[in-house]
């Protein structure tokens, strides 16, 4: 795995920083430690402006480089998840319910690793823009910023992110153009019936078999309203009614996720289970609510972007370890607002085995630091390089 030199000097000072992150994990918003961590360590590296409270905790950071150009942006979330960590490691989670069980403790450890040896070199024309986001895992940190103004106000011109990636192999590099992790919606749906006794249904209106036929109904947007090509999941996660044998209960609820990539799927799921539950509550004379909630939009890469970054990636890791065209995933990821906002690209950084992201066991691998940092500043370099 090359990294650059003076980044592999202090791989162990970013080991250290790491570890106190997970330590010490903030939920959602709630990053202020998190953040003031963060702009303690850019100050101590020298850079030229630290604007804090951007989409309420976020931190944007500039280094200036040689001479005039464009501003690039790097960024990085913070956030941790509301879970019991399991590892039993020395640097566990002091915080009980709460654990970096996604690796966001590295991905800031690497763009600090970054950031430090930016503001020593500045081997690079115009500025780069840290961007420190609270709340991905749920919150929309990503948009909170954007909607901050954060690209305007500091011209970011282009934006590139990086995740850790268990299970595929260390220190490579996975990404591709176009649409590489799904768009995001959740739907619930309240059926309200007319209870009784079971063993008089026929002076009920049942809500279990209005849910039953509405979940039926949802099964066959998949298999019969969507173009094969297109890319869909559409899943019933919940189902809960009654409590006893003899009772034919009220209500009954039902909730699950919709991904896709493409806007127009996206609104033709919205559109059929909506005429889904308005059928199916005059067949079965029942009340039938719907909330469709949309979440995180598809994160799509500028093909442009993404090209570049992967040129970046093989002078990083070597050609043999980094897939140009891995395909997407069905996951979601709010730095999509920020790739709808400006030109860049998302790439997976691979930490190899061990436990996969939002389990308990987790641990981001330390060894990678040093590589994610190392792709950050060149691409720096690369994309602005300084004049002669």
């Amino acid at each position: 795995m090359p990294v650059l030199n003076r980044i592999a000097d202090f791989a162990d000072q970013m080991t250290e920083w790491r570890r106190h992150l997970h330590q010490h994990p903030e939920l959602g918003f709630d990053c202020g430690q998190t953040a003031a961590f963060v702009a303690a360590r850019l100050r101590e590296f020298g850079v030229d402006e630290i604007h804090e409270g951007i989409g309420r905790t976020g931190i944007v950071a500039i280094i200036r480089g040689q001479g005039e150009g464009p501003t690039i942006g790097l960024r990085a979330d913070m956030d941790a998840l509301p879970m019991t960590e399991t590892t039993g490691l020395p640097w566990a989670s002091t915080v009980a319910g709460r654990m970096h069980a996604c690796g966001h403790d590295g991905h800031t450890t690497m763009l600090l690793g970054a950031a430090k040896y930016l503001a020593e070199t500045r081997n690079f024309a115009g500025r780069v823009a840290l961007i420190f986001q609270p709340a991905e895992e749920n919150g929309g940190g990503g948009d909170a910023m954007v909607q901050d103004g954060m690209m305007d106000r500091f011209a970011i011109e282009r934006v590139f992110a990086m995740h850790n990636n268990p299970g595929q192999q260390t220190g490579s590099f996975q990404t591709t153009p176009g649409p590489i992790m799904a768009a995001v919606d959740t739907f619930e749906i309240d059926v309200q019936g007319r209870g009784g006794h079971g063993a008089m249904p026929h002076l009920t209106a049942d809500p279990i078999v209005a849910a039953v036929a509405v979940v039926e109904a949802i099964q066959t947007i998949s298999s019969r309203n969507h173009h094969t090509a297109d890319d869909l999941a559409l899943s019933v996660t919940q189902i809960h009614t009654g409590s006893a044998d003899n009772i034919v209960p009220d209500t009954a609820y039902i909730c699950g996720t919709v991904r896709t990539f493409a806007p127009h799927v996206r609104d033709m799921v919205r559109r059929r289970m909506t005429q889904i539950c308005d059928g199916q509550a005059q067949a079965y004379d029942v009340e039938i609510r719907l909330n469709y909630q949309e979440g995180y939009p598809a994160t799509v890469n500028d093909a442009e972007q993404t090209a570049f970054a992967v040129r970046v990636a093989k002078e990083i890791a070597g050609p043999a370890n980094v897939d140009p065209d891995a395909g997407r995933e069905m996951g979601a990821e709010d730095f999509s607002y920020m790739l709808n906002a400006r030109p860049g690209c998302y790439l997976f950084l691979g930490q190899g085995d061990g436990a996969g992201v939002h389990h308990p066991a987790y641990d981001f691998n330390d060894a990678i630091s040093p590589v994610g940092a190392s792709f950050f500043a060149r691409l720096v370099e690369r994309a602005q390089p300084a004049q002669p």
